[in-house]
Order: structure tokens, then C-alpha cells, then sequence
């Protein structure tokens, strides 16, 4: 998750990161850096990175993805997974 926080607030250089969708939603509702699968052919990139995290990011609440830095995010999403598993 912290390695996909820093590909989509843009910590990497775009030749380095991977490339992921930002979803095309307009509604007030939802969080602001909602992800898209991308459609594939293979299995190799069905699979893949970026397919894999897409679910787990978009589930996650607003107020952890809307993190200013690396660190708050990392504090935020320990919290949150500290929260569900008690």
C-alpha cells in the first residue's frame, strides 16, 4: 500500500512507476484517488501488480488515502489495520 501511495501521489519519477488509471469519477461521494483495473488479455498481467492492489486501495477510507506525506500515510494505514483486527 505505501509503494502504491507513492506511485499515485507522483513521489517516483513517471519513467520509473508503473502506470495506473485514476478512476474518471465525478460524484461528490467516494475518495479523490479512486484506482481502475485495467482490462487484459493474459493471466501475466491480470495478476500483476498493479491489478492485485487496485481492490485493497479503493476500499480503503478517505481520511487515509488523502494523507499529505509518506509518513502520515504509513501511521494512518497502521491504525486502520490495527482497527480491524481487534
Amino acid at each position: 500500500m505505501i509503494e502504491t501511495y507513492k506511485i499515485v501521489t507522483e513521489k517516483y519519477q513517471p519513467c520509473v512507476a508503473p502506470t495506473i488509471h485514476k478512476g474518471n469519477v465525478f460524484v461528490t461521494r467516494g475518495k479523490d484517488l479512486r484506482l481502475q483495473k485495467s482490462q487484459v488479455k493474459y493471466d501475466l498481467r491480470k495478476f500483476g501488480f498493479i491489478n492485485r492492489v487496485v481492490n485493497t486501495w479503493n476500499s480503503l477510507p478517505n481520511w487515509i488515502v488523502s494523507a499529505n506525506t509518506t509518513n502520515m500515510f504509513k501511521t494512518r494505514l497502521d491504525r486502520q489495520f490495527l482497527y480491524e483486527e481487534s
